[in-house]
């Protein structure tokens, strides 16, 4: 949910600006502002202030989804299921993410690293071989987060169609109807309780699997819950990594091509650069993350009133000038001076987010480091956006090479 005048909207006739050229105010103490559906709410946006609405339990998601509840948006699609890990708190929370928290630590990603490089230079020799101009989104940015989620879960190549389906109406822009939307989504439920139900039967070496197998230990999960989570996790696995992967090749080859060298000579420079746009480029306009207070607690010296609805800006957070550099763009590859918010922190701190490092990481260095001459062959300003809820990217980006 975006912070009110926290980011400059484009006219109805003009061209989205990418998300790296978002006009971000400057953060300030909390203060009021208007909800999109009328209601009151509290703005948070200095760094410590956002830090600690995302790390307090007093602020919390589930409270939102109460009949006194705001209507955060008008828009049908995953992101607002109830049943869904990120808008559970507590025990029901802690539950659901033990039964991933293994699955997704830094040295289990690492395992993965050498199949996940399999699978982009496999793409990139399939990009040598293609015609020129390409659609680098069609052909790499896409392809590769969907084959390494569909691997962790143990799906093959014929169920990356229905998922991209099924991901377009979660992560719905307002563009397809509620009745197409609904159509949708309860095909994604039916298809994640098969899949749990087959898992069960048959265990594998699989995500799947070893959910079912946690789930099942650990107890008193709802199988609904079980559901969103399987479905959350095919969406969030693919979807977030284009977004971040099409935005950053956008912005590099568009206006910083002198990076492009260095990228590709250097892995760990390709890291340094994949943070700083991790932490500088939201995934979409929506950079706001919702919480309701339990009770009333202090922020940054003012009282947040219990049962507010408060905003946490985290692209204001991430450009605070008492913390990072007010000039973040000009060194891609400096170190950062402060962990970044774009993936959240505390309970919810997001599960896959050394995943999406690693994936970004890969595919920047060995597609710089194959591709050496790649530039855009249309100018930038006439992308056209692939929209939704809660991300933005390009819906098509021409590269020759």
């Amino acid at each position: 949910m975006p912070a009110a005048d926290s980011t400059t909207k484009a006219g109805p006739d003009e061209p989205l600006p990418p998300l790296h050229r978002l006009d971000f105010a400057e953060p300030g103490p909390p203060r009021t502002m208007t909800l999109p559906d009328g209601s009151p709410g509290w703005l948070v946006s200095r760094y410590p202030d956002v830090r600690q609405v995302l790390t307090d339990t007093r602020f919390g998601r589930a409270e939102l989804y109460a009949a006194d509840g705001p209507a955060l948006s008008d828009a049908p699609g995953l992101v607002n299921n109830p049943d869904l890990i990120f808008n559970q708190d507590g025990l029901d929370h802690l539950r659901l993410r033990r039964t991933l928290r293994r699955a997704f630590t830094p040295r289990a990603v690492a395992r993965w690293r050498p199949w996940i490089a399999a699978i982009v230079e496999q793409l990139l020799d399939e990009l040598d071989r293609g015609q020129r101009p390409v659609d680098i989104v069609a052909e790499f940015a896409l392809p590769l987060p969907v084959a390494v989620i569909s691997r962790l879960m143990g799906l093959d190549a014929s169920a990356w169609g229905r998922l991209r389906h099924w991901s377009e109406h979660a992560f719905s822009d307002g563009s397809h109807s509620a009745p197409e939307v609904a159509t949708a989504l309860a095909e994604f439920t039916a298809f994640g309780a098969e899949l749990l139900a087959e898992r069960r039967l048959k265990p594998g070496d699989d995500l799947v699997s070893s959910l079912v197998a946690a789930a099942d230990e650990e107890g008193e999960i709802p199988e609904a819950q079980l559901v969103s989570l399987v479905c959350g996790l095919v969406v969030g696995g693919h979807d977030s990594t284009m977004t971040m992967l099409g935005n950053s090749l956008l912005y590099l080859l568009g206006e910083r091509p002198e990076c492009w060298p260095r990228l590709g000579a250097d892995e760990a420079a390709a890291g340094a650069v994949a943070d700083r746009l991790l932490h500088l480029v939201p995934l979409g306009d929506d950079r706001g993350s919702v919480r309701r207070a339990s009770a009333a607690v202090d922020v940054g010296g003012v009282t947040v009133p219990e049962g507010a609805v408060v905003v946490a800006d985290c692209g204001m957070a991430n450009r605070d000038p008492a913390v990072f550099s007010k000039t973040p763009l000009d060194d891609l590859f400096a170190p950062m001076e402060a962990p970044t918010l774009s993936f959240g922190a505390g309970a919810h701190y997001c599960l896959g987010a050394w995943l999406a490092r690693l994936e970004l990481q890969l595919a920047l260095h060995r597609l710089a480091a194959g591709f050496p001459g790649l530039r855009i062959a249309e100018p930038p300003d006439r992308v056209a956006w692939r929209l939704g809820s809660t991300s933005r990217s390009p819906m098509r980006l021409l590269v020759t090479w």
